[in-house]
């Protein structure tokens, strides 16, 4: 086994207000949000009133780990 560094990552996280954040990702034309949702937000005290949902960054683990 090489210990040669064979790909890095290089994204780009903004954060846009409250939980909401802007990741631009290698290979994607646009930008995916991040945010709360759910029970995640009830969790953190989020309303969705003010704040609207969108997927977690753990929904995005999970879904690469199940793949």
């Amino acid at each position: 086994m090489s210990n040669e560094v064979v790909y890095t990552s290089k994204i780009k996280i903004e954060r846009i207000k409250g939980p909401l954040r802007r990741a631009y990702l290698p290979q994607e034309n646009e930008p995916v949000l991040f945010g709360v949702h759910s029970e995640i937000a009830e969790h953190y005290g989020v309303d969705p009133q003010v704040h609207e949902p969108h997927a977690t960054t753990l929904d995005y683990v999970v879904a690469a780990a199940a793949g």
